[in-house]
Order: structure tokens, then C-alpha cells, then sequence
């Protein structure tokens, strides 16, 4: 099929990805565009971002949680009746799940989707010394895929000068420039940018930025290059229902959704909905207990030790959710900041005060100041086999790391290892029904366990 698509993708992080993405997407909304937009890699903030912009979800392709063939159909799915799509890329352009390796990499999915590539160049600092750093981009492959570039953080008299010499020495397109516009940052946190709810103006921001980018980038040209992307071949995504929501029973999932769990996987949620289940949002932070007729919960990562006295403080809140975990046996998954949530105690990064949480987890947890374990992982079960009483037949999982905080009890049902690293350590609670621990899971990984785990949940649902 012809998917008109870009990948915006830069030489480091911190070149401003995010910002040219953001102004871009609304510059096409504001030409009536119909958009859609991915994030390449683990990443949970730049997709909201995107949804602010564009209204509707962004999603994630990562060469390393799935097989190429795979990478192809959730972007073909996603992107089937969209005008163009656009691919914000994750840290430096050949940067991999290794150091010595281009494995997960912005380059690697350009290459497995044949997306052409706009190359951010952050100019602070250099002058003609621009020409060798792009060069070296284009030529590391012998087919790099970029196609243009955008010089960043650069004035429009440096730029009038640069953009012959660039084009002139390297044969290929200068498509814009931004100036420094420290107003319309956005501030980081230990987890990366703030979310968007936390950014005053959000909405205003995003439109002054795509009233610069429609003057200083050639929109034009980048729509050209989109356009001129290789058709896609990629299998229709077909997964067979658990159970039939049309139904008068209906299989009903809770899912912890607010500002303090907000980081979800657009497919994992999606997925469940294929197999028949019937998503219910709810708030930890503001609702009173869990919803009413719900036959499993999910609890995903987030902020929770940025609310940690609210959290404990909804003792109601609490109370449910440990009554449906412990005494009735609600099956459940609870992710990195979910876990958290499930332990007896959690201190905050003053290391002032623990609070009381749900005590579903015998356990405290405890801000370290440093990340625990940051990046990709597998997780296999471990000897003991306990993966085959609960979810999944035993196959491996993908999943990714990012925690400043660790725990008393981290479980002992799977083990993590590092790619490309001689790393690995014990992780997840499997105990009853629930999976809690510190890995944020990519379903499309192994289908399998998503499958089990609404199995579980309709079983449950029967009782």
C-alpha cells in the first residue's frame, strides 16, 4: 500500500526531535491534513504529545520488541486512510539497544519501513563544521535514507549562508531552519519532558511553533519527499476474539488511567480490545474504588511518587484495590509505577517520609537518585516454570526498563537480560492471578500472554 510518511530523526538527543515534530504535525493539521503519527522506541511522553496536537492516539513501532513483518502492519494499520504519517526517531540516528549496535534504532525502522528520513541538526556551536556532521550521517550507510535536512537552533542570516555550501558540497535539500526560541520549551524531569497537562499554554505553544515552522521550514518540500516513499508491503493484523463483546455478557478490564499512571502502549491497549475486552478507565488518584463489574486491572507506569500523599491519603481507593487482588483473586498486570503502587510502603525522593499504598506487594520501595535498570530487556521464565500456571506457554517477552526506584521484593518469576550485554537479574511477582513488577511490556512481543491474561479475566468473570 502507499503510505506517504517521513521519519524527523536527529544525530543525538536534545537536537529538537520533539519540537519540529510537534510544530509539524500541527502545520499539517492546520492544512486540513488527515495525520498520524509514530514514535520509534520505548517512549511513553512524545506520544502524548502527539495525541495533544493531532486528537487522536499515537503509536509506537520498535524494531526490537517485534519482527520487522509486524513493525509493517501496525504501521500500515494505523496510518491506511491518513494523508501522511509522520515518525518522530528516538536518540541519535544510529544509536541501538547497544552501544556498538544500530539494532532498535531510528535507522534500523527506516530501513525495515523504507520511511525517508529529515535529519535535525543542531547548529549551536558550529559553522562550516555543519558540512563533515551531515556528511558522515549520509554516507556511515551506504542507503541512510536521509533525504533532507532542518538546521536547528540557528539564525536566518546563518542560514541563508549555510544552506548553498551544505547543498552544494552534499547533494542534498536544506529544508528549513528554527531559531532559538527558549519560550516555547518544554522542561524535563527525571523520566524525561513533563507530560502535557503539566505544560501551561500547551495548546498556544504548539500553534505559535507551527506559525514559525510554516515560515522558516519549506513544508512543501518535506510533503514531496513523504510522498515519494516506496509503497509498504504488510500483512493484515488478524487476531481471533476471547470473547464475543456484542454479547449480553461482556468481558469488562480496568485500566488505572490519570495523572499519576498515564504511560500505556496505544497497541497493548488495542490488542485487548481485539481480543473482546471491554476497556473502563478509572483514577487511583481520584476515584473512590475500582469500577463496579470489572473482571480484571491494569495498572501501568507513571508519577506515582509525584502524588504519593494523595495516593495514600484515597484509603478507599486503596482498600478496593487490595481487596480485589488478595481476597477475591482479580486477575491483574501492574507495571513499573502500578507496581509500585501495589507495595505496603513507598518513600518519596526526599527520603523524608514512606507512605502507606495498597499492600497487595509485601514489600518497600525506595527512590535511589539513580536509574536501577534503564533500557530494553527479555524476560524468560524462570525454572521454576510458574509462567505456565498463570500466562503464556513459557515463550519469552520483550519489555523495557527506566526506574530511579527499587524494591524490597522485585519477585523471582522471570529473569531479565540485557541485549548485547552479559546482564541479567530476577524480576516480576507472578503470585495468585496477578503480574506485578518492574518491566513496562510490549503485547505484539507475544501475543500469547495478552491472550492468557483476557482468558484469566473471563474465567474470572464466570465465577
Amino acid at each position: 500500500m502507499e503510505i506517504p510518511r517521513i521519519m524527523i530523526a536527529a544525530g543525538s538527543s536534545g537536537s529538537g526531535k520533539t519540537t519540529i515534530t510537534c510544530g509539524l504535525l500541527q502545520a499539517f493539521k492546520n492544512r486540513g491534513l488527515k495525520t498520524v503519527s509514530f514514535k520509534c522506541g520505548p517512549d511513553y511522553i512524545d506520544p502524548m504529545f502527539h495525541k495533544t496536537i493531532l486528537g487522536t492516539p499515537s503509536k509506537n513501532l520498535d524494531t526490537f520488541f517485534t519482527d520487522p513483518g509486524t513493525v509493517k502492519s501496525l504501521m500500515a494499520e494505523a496510518a491506511a486512510r491518513a494523508d501522511i504519517s509522520v515518525i518522530e526517531g528516538v536518540m541519535g540516528y544510529y544509536d541501538g539497544a547497544g552501544i556498538t549496535t544500530y539494532t532498535a534504532s531510528s535507522y534500523e525502522l527506516a530501513s525495515v519501513t523504507g520511511t525517508p528520513v529529515i535529519l535535525v541538526v543542531n547548529t549551536k556551536g558550529m559553522g562550516l563544521s555543519v558540512i563533515p556532521y551531515i556528511k558522515g550521517f549520509i554516507e556511515y550507510k551506504a542507503n541512510s535514507f536521509i533525504k533532507a535536512v532542518i538546521l536547528n537552533n540557528t539564525s536566518f542570516m546563518v542560514y541563508r549562508r549555510l544552506k548553498p555550501l551544505i547543498e552544494n558540497k552534499l547533494k542534498i535539500t536544506v529544508a528549513g531552519y528554527l531559531p532559538k526560541m527558549p519560550e516555547l520549551q518544554i522542561e524535563s524531569r527525571h523520566l524525561g519532558l513533563v507530560t502535557p497537562v503539566e505544560v501551561s499554554g500547551i495548546k498556544e505553544k504548539i500553534k505559535k511553533l507551527a506559525f514559525k515552522i510554516e515560515e522558516c521550514i519549506n513544508i512543501d518540500k518535506i510533503l514531496y519527499i513523504a510522498k515519494a516513499a516506496s509503497y509498504i508491503k504488510a500483512k493484515h493484523l488478524e487476531t481471533m476474539p476471547v470473547c464475543n463483546v456484542g454479547k449480553a455478557h461482556k468481558l469488562r478490564i480496568g485500566v488505572a488511567k490519570d495523572e499519576a499512571f498515564c504511560f500505556y502502549y496505544e497497541d497493548n491497549l488495542k490488542l485487548l480490545e481485539r481480543l473482546g475486552a471491554e476497556l473502563v478507565y478509572f483514577s487511583p488518584l481520584h476515584d473512590s474504588k475500582l469500577p463496579g463489574g470489572i473482571h480484571g486491572c491494569i495498572i501501568g507506569g507513571g508519577y506515582p511518587e509525584l502524588y504519593l500523599e494523595k495516593l495514600s491519603s484515597n484509603t478507599t481507593m486503596l482498600n478496593s484495590v487490595k481487596s480485589a487482588f488478595t481476597d477475591k483473586n482479580m486477575p491483574y498486570i501492574a507495571e513499573c509505577g502500578g507496581f509500585l503502587y501495589l507495595h505496603e510502603n513507598m518513600g518519596d525522593m526526599e527520603g523524608r517520609h514512606s507512605y502507606k499504598l495498597a499492600g497487595v506487594i509485601p514489600a518497600s520501595a525506595e527512590y535511589k537518585g539513580k536509574l536501577q535498570h534503564f533500557g530494553y530487556i527479555t524476560l524468560s521464565p524462570a525454572k521454576h516454570g510458574c509462567i505456565k500456571n498463570y500466562y503464556g506457554t513459557g515463550n519469552e517477552m520483550k519489555a523495557h526498563e527506566f526506574h530511579y526506584y527499587n524494591s524490597t521484593n522485585n519477585g523471582n518469576s522471570y529473569i531479565a537480560k540485557k541485549p548485547f550485554q552479559n546482564m541479567e537479574w530476577q524480576c516480576i511477582h507472578m503470585e495468585r492471578q496477578g503480574f506485578a513488577g518492574f518491566p513496562h511490556l510490549y503485547f505484539y512481543s507475544n501475543p500469547d500472554f495478552a491472550k492468557d491474561f483476557v482468558k484469566k479475566c473471563l474465567y474470572y468473570s464466570l465465577l
